[in-house]
């Protein structure tokens, strides 16, 4: 029961810090997206956020920051493999269902709902 509290309160307090970088920080949501998820590649890059997702389990797995987490972990596996090549590789290899969908949800939803622009 203690690890559901813990998940809902990490979650939460990632969460909470976008809005807090939206509504004190004046950032765009777009912003605050990117600052999330540079935050989460930072401390993995640090060797951080592994702690944090033993910690926190899904708290840590479901906010935007473990995208940037996936993302640098991912190049750090394969660059140590395969060199300079093994970091794009990286990349994509952990992330490409979740980019791959983006890509086609967006796609469906501009076909059927007209895009602002």
């Amino acid at each position: 029961m203690l690890e559901y509290v813990i998940a809902f309160v990490v979650g939460g307090l990632i969460c909470f810090l976008g809005q807090l970088l939206m509504d004190v920080g004046k950032l765009s949501p777009t912003h605050t997206l990117s600052t999330l998820v540079v935050a989460g590649a930072l401390l993995d890059g640090f060797q951080l956020y592994d702690r944090l997702i033993d910690f926190a389990g899904a708290g840590a797995t479901v906010p935007i920051t473990s995208f940037g987490h996936s993302l640098v972990h991912g190049a750090m596996a394969e660059g140590d493999r395969y060199g300079f090549w093994g970091v794009g590789m990286g990349v994509f290899e952990v992330t490409s269902v979740g980019i791959s969908s983006t890509i086609l949800f967006s796609f469906l939803i501009a076909i059927f709902f007209k895009p602002k622009g």
